[in-house]
């Protein structure tokens, strides 16, 4: 279930919000698979530690893969890499690990999005469950976030090699 505070958070700033169950889906395709839609409709949140310590919270479509070179360049810093479950776990309390929300204004981090996703009409997001999902219109997400914005995947052909 979607834990209660994100739910009052998207109501208390007039968020309109769909809900999907789905089978338990663990990884960002699975839940593009349990949802019957592709991976670039699905937004994932990576969660990320730059050289001062910061923990941000990257917004990407699930079937891309995060590329470091592209983060670092965008936030300026020498240093980016994923964070452990033990550095960003207690930041998301009622949140399934692995399940954490891209609203970093709740949770008190800084978000870093795709720019590709500002170009979707809606986002699938995890919500703190592996079993139910947020359908969000992308402009009210843009507006409550405000997220940096940049290009933060590998392109497509550096993904899956030898895939055309």
């Amino acid at each position: 279930m979607i834990p209660e505070p994100i739910q009052h958070y998207l109501q208390q700033q007039h968020v309109p919000f769909l809900r999907h169950w789905h089978p338990r889906a663990v990884t960002a395709q699975e839940l593009a698979q349990a949802l019957h839609v592709t991976g670039y409709r699905v937004a994932k949140s990576v969660i990320i530690r730059t050289a001062d310590q910061q923990l941000w919270i990257c917004v990407i479509p699930a079937a891309d893969t995060l590329d470091f070179d592209k983060v670092r360049e965008a936030l300026g810093t020498p240093e980016a890499r994923l964070a452990t479950e033990d550095e960003f776990a207690d930041l998301f309390p009622e949140c399934e690990l692995g399940a954490e929300p891209p609203f970093g204004h709740l949770y008190g981090l800084p978000v870093l999005m795709d720019e590709s996703l500002g170009q979707a009409e809606d986002l699938l997001l995890r919500a703190g469950s592996h079993e139910e999902a947020l359908e969000v219109h992308a402009s009210d997400f843009l507006n409550l976030e405000s997220p940096r914005k940049a290009s933060l995947v590998l392109e497509r052909s550096e993904q899956n090699p030898g895939h055309h």
